[in-house]
């Protein structure tokens, strides 16, 4: 799945437009290289989102096959501190 359909799908980040902008600007890093919105993520990839004076360090669980409801969004990820 694209970096910036699972920020939107796991509700990191509220929407695809602003996760492109976020990746666009170098302030998402998977792995610690700075990643573009059509990075292909795998499960054990850590993602560092700085956004809203804000950073948060997550690790991918679950690649989704399809869209899910927004209690499952949290079992996505993990956030790693």
């Amino acid at each position: 799945m694209r970096l910036d359909k699972f920020l939107k799908v796991s509700r990191l980040i509220k929407r695809r437009s602003v996760a492109n902008d976020v990746s666009d600007q170098g302030r998402v890093l998977v792995n610690d290289i700075p990643a573009k919105p059509s990075k292909q993520l795998k499960a054990g990839d850590i993602i560092r989102i700085e956004h809203y004076n804000r950073d948060i360090v997550v690790r991918v669980l679950t690649i989704p096959e399809r869209n899910i409801s927004v209690q499952e969004a949290a079992s996505l990820y993990e956030v790693v501190d």
